[in-house]
Order: structure tokens, then C-alpha cells, then sequence
């Protein structure tokens, strides 16, 4: 078993910056693949980026490339998501995500536990 809970959500206006954070209890946090997925209303929940367990590998949907940093502190059982420039369609609910294998994947399938989700709202 592991426990997600995400914290770092709110409101930020277009271009400001948040950074959400992951942490983890339970199983081995370090030995796990961990991934950020969000969903807006109306809409399916969708990637946004992962790591692998060691901070080797880590992926990203097209559209946050240049603007989201995932990172993980295993020390701390921590994964965090640094997001810049932020527009009006980033506002969703953002998951954490862990696996219990340790490279990553875009496919929420791969990904065994779910935090409760955070609320980001970009405004205009």
C-alpha cells in the first residue's frame, strides 16, 4: 500500500508560477515510477509528466515541456512539480500517481496509486 497526498494548489494568474507537491508514505517510495496527471472539468484526465524512480527519465506532455519541471526528493519521500508560465488551460485537478514498477509511462493503467488531487485555477 502507499498513501499520495498532493498539496501546493490554487489560484495564480496567467504567467505566474506554483509548485505541487507529492508525498508519499507506505511502500518503497524510492523503488517507484511517480507521475503528475491532471483533469479539467468536462474532460478526461490526461498526462502531464513523470520520473522514474532514480530521477534518470523523466517525460512530459508536449504542451508543458518548457514550463513544468517534475522532480523527486527519495530522501523525503517527496515528488514535486514545478510549474512556470502558467496559461488559462492548465486549470484542472492535478493527481500524483506512483507504480510499483520504476520506469515511467503516460498511461494511467501503469500507475497503481492515486492521491486525492490538488485544485490549480489559472486566471485571466
Amino acid at each position: 500500500q502507499m498513501q499520495l497526498v498532493e498539496s501546493g494548489g490554487g489560484l495564480v494568474q496567467v504567467g505566474g508560477s506554483l509548485r505541487l507537491s507529492c508525498a508519499a508514505s507506505g511502500r518503497t517510495f524510492s523503488r517507484c515510477a511517480i507521475a503528475w496527471f491532471r483533469q479539467a472539468p468536462g474532460k478526461e484526465r490526461e498526462f502531464v509528466a513523470a520520473i522514474s524512480w532514480d530521477s534518470g527519465r523523466t517525460y512530459y506532455l508536449d504542451s508543458v515541456k518548457d514550463r513544468f519541471t517534475i522532480s523527486r526528493d527519495n530522501a523525503n519521500n517527496t515528488v514535486y512539480l514545478q510549474m512556470n508560465s502558467l496559461k488559462a488551460e492548465d486549470t484542472a485537478v492535478y493527481y500524483c500517481a506512483s507504480s510499483s514498477r520504476i520506469y515511467i509511462s503516460p498511461t494511467m493503467d501503469y500507475y497503481d496509486y492515486w492521491g486525492q488531487g490538488t485544485q490549480v485555477t489559472v486566471s485571466s
